[in-house]
């Protein structure tokens, strides 16, 4: 009887796992590729035969001819860049903002139990109420568009965050005491570290959220910008413009979100 040797068969199962894994990550891209394919393809036929009227509907055609004009006359880079722009200012004082208020919810709990029923009816509230008010308060221009991304995003990062901190092992925060440390000390160490999960999670939401709360406020309070096209073509009756501009703001949002994936994908090596 022949000896098998050790360590053979495992090798050939981890190969045969791999090549299976090549195989359901390269099924599923192309998978991917098909729908988006077909979806075109029938939307194309059934504007040029006349099942739904490309006027209302616009076509495949018609988008990529908007999107060549627009990137002809550089109205795609000024619109696309202005609105780029605003969401990711309006991220970044998100997770200042968010990341400063769940430390000193963190550190005070009569200021969280104070502040979170408030926290909690802010981030109920439909943040396209306020845009109105935005616009009295700040006038129209990019504060009131970076006040609405924020808005949108803010206060559901805050309770995220502050619920995050409070999970951490209690254990290792009492160890941080025994050893002679203080909150300072517990919430550096072991709070922080621990979250950072939690942290670029709730970022790859917030990027997203920024982005539908700049839309909004560029739907009001804007001369320039991917919501400010949305809202002239549809009122020009252009609506191939307004197909363009939501498909241009679907890849931004994928981009957006690929980035933060590619950082949070980058942490998870690094430890």
């Amino acid at each position: 009887m022949k000896s098998i040797s050790p360590g053979i068969q495992p090798q050939n199962h981890q190969e045969k796992y791999e090549r299976t894994l090549v195989r359901h990550r390269r099924m599923v891209r192309w998978s991917r590729c098909l729908i988006l394919l077909s979806f075109l393809a029938l939307w194309e036929l059934a504007a040029r035969t006349g099942y739904i009227d490309s006027f209302f509907f616009s076509s495949p055609s018609q988008v990529i001819l908007c999107f060549a004009g627009m990137v002809k006359d550089l109205s795609f880079f000024l619109n696309t860049g202005i609105t780029l722009l605003e969401t990711i200012i309006s991220f970044l004082l998100v997770l200042l903002i968010g990341l400063l208020s769940a430390t000193l919810l963190w550190y005070s709990e009569k200021c969280s139990e104070i502040l979170e029923p408030y926290l909690v009816v802010l981030n109920s509230l439909p943040k396209s109420a306020l845009a109105p008010l935005f616009i009295v308060w700040l006038g129209t221009g990019i504060n009131t568009i970076i006040v609405a991304g924020i808005s949108v995003a803010l206060f559901g990062s805050i309770i995220n965050l502050y619920t995050g901190f409070r999970q951490v092992d209690s254990e290792k925060i009492r160890l941080i005491y025994t050893l002679g440390g203080n909150k300072r000390d517990a919430f550096l160490r072991v709070v922080l570290p621990a979250s950072v999960p939690t942290i670029l999670s709730n970022m790859k939401v917030n990027i997203g959220l920024a982005l539908v709360g700049v839309i909004i406020g560029e739907f009001l309070a804007a001369r320039r910008g991917l919501g400010y096209l949305i809202i002239y073509g549809s009122q020009v009756f252009q609506l191939h413009l307004v197909i363009t501009s939501i498909l241009i703001l679907c890849l931004i949002a994928m981009g957006l979100y690929r980035l933060i994936q590619a950082l949070e994908s980058y942490y998870l090596r690094l430890y």
